[in-house]
């Protein structure tokens, strides 16, 4: 550019000028790439926190396929936070609940009392539910019996002073039911040894040799002439135990003085339906880890405890050799009397599932599971009034029932509240 000034010309070379637009080029450039980092680090750190939610479900709740072997990522049942000031989405406090139909539920007269983690074996037409805690702070120390064919509670009586109150191990052949360990009791307080048998004709109580080591909720079943004790929680409460021992009996009497070491089950942990049916011995559900005493307390105080709740499923037939069957259809856990035989299948009302990830809250089970012995599959068959643990039940005369237990809080919310002991009863209807 050229400019005359009296008559010279002079040129004006814009050297400055031209550094100065390439400083803030490169000025701006650097702007936009700082704030590209930064909406993507936001991005990032308001996305992580589903991320991470979503991987801490990865493992539980949906099958991959029916029957399989292997849980995965559940359907999306979120919803946008409506907390001020919170990012993300919120799994639903529900989304464990599985699809399945409404059966028509006749409420009985409650049991005698309230009772959870309690234990039951049925005879004929009697159901026979044993101790179990009241609350934390109180146990019992009786068994109430419910007549299935007059639908009322006819029978109570003791079980021996030092039996233990919960945890236990049951096993029934007809007559003769077998007690064996389990915690000796209010909170979290210690397991013990003992082991007895009663005659339910007579209600005299036995002795039985000591288990070689206390447990807490070990799988126990009587087997081709053996009490099978396996699995359960070692002494600590906390520790899954895999040890499996079993030891002759005939008519409340054991025939051998020690018990004997069978092969260990595949995965350890204590509150797990067990059943034989078809000179087979099954494992079903289950969980590692449990509530712990808290250190140095006087009353045994329960501590909460990291707990991995599953749905595997375990076969043991002559060949004494383990088989792994179809999981669960979800991870389930407190089962132990919640089963019955029907129509060449199992039935399994209710129970505990694994906690919500986000919020690490306890979720009840508010389904009625089946599983075909035919073809070794699964089946959800129906819904319960609501979502209970620790359920005990019985099958007469085409009814399904259940009693006692810890009920749910309500059709919204999983977390378990009231320790219940009402009794309910369903007509099945199954394929």
């Amino acid at each position: 550019m050229a400019a005359r000034f009296g008559g010279h010309t002079h040129r004006h070379h814009n050297h400055g000028h031209g550094v100065s637009t390439t400083k803030l080029v490169f000025l701006l450039m650097f702007v936009c790439l700082l704030l590209t980092a930064l909406v993507a680090d936001a991005f990032w750190a308001s996305s992580s926190s589903v991320s991470s939610a979503y991987r801490s479900v990865a493992s539980i709740w949906v099958l991959e396929k029916p029957n399989s072997n292997k849980y995965v990522v559940p359907a999306p049942f979120v919803h946008n936070s409506s907390k001020e000031g919170e990012h993300g989405r919120v799994l639903s406090a529900t989304f464990a609940d599985l699809s399945a139909p409404e059966l028509d539920w006749e409420q009985m007269d409650s049991a005698p009392v309230p009772r959870l983690d309690g234990y039951s074996v049925q005879i004929n037409d009697l159901l026979y539910v044993f101790v179990g805690y009241r609350n934390l702070d109180n146990v019992h120390s009786h068994i109430d019996v419910f007549n299935l064919s007059e639908t009322k509670w006819s029978d109570r009586f003791d079980t021996p002073r030092e039996m233990a109150n919960s945890h236990l191990g049951v096993a029934t052949d007809g007559r003769f039911v077998y007690i064996v360990s389990g915690q000796k009791g209010p909170q979290c307080r210690t397991a013990i040894t003992l082991s007895y048998s009663l005659d339910t004709k007579t209600k005299q109580w036995s002795s039985l040799p000591r288990l070689p080591a206390p447990r807490y909720a070990p799988a126990t079943q009587l087997w081709r002439g053996r009490l099978h004790v396996m699995g359960g929680s070692k002494e600590n409460r906390h520790t899954p135990g895999v040890e499996h021992w079993s030891i002759a009996v005939k008519d409340g009497r054991a025939l051998e003085k020690e018990w004997r070491s069978e092969v260990p089950i595949p995965r350890g942990g204590p509150h797990r339906g067990c059943v034989v049916v078809n000179d087979k011995l099954f494992v079903i559900g289950g969980q590692e880890g449990d509530f712990m005493p808290k250190p140095n307390s006087p009353i045994f105080k329960c501590s909460r405890r990291k707990e991995v709740v599953y749905g595997d499923v375990y076969m043991l037939d002559g060949s004494m050799k383990w088989q792994t069957l179809p999981l669960m259809p979800k991870p389930n856990s407190h089962i132990e009397c919640a089963w019955a035989v029907v129509n060449n299948s199992i039935i399994i009302a209710g129970g505990t599932t694994e906690k919500h990830p986000q919020t690490k809250r306890m979720m009840l089970v508010g389904e009625v599971f089946q599983f075909h012995l035919d073809s070794l599959s699964w089946s959800v068959i129906g819904k319960l009034p609501y979502r209970v643990k620790t359920t005990l039940v019985g099958y007469w005369d085409g009814w399904l029932y259940f009693t006692s237990g810890q009920r749910d809080r309500g059709p919204d919310n999983p977390q378990p509240q009231k320790v219940i002991g009402e009794t309910w009863r369903t007509k099945l209807h199954l394929s």
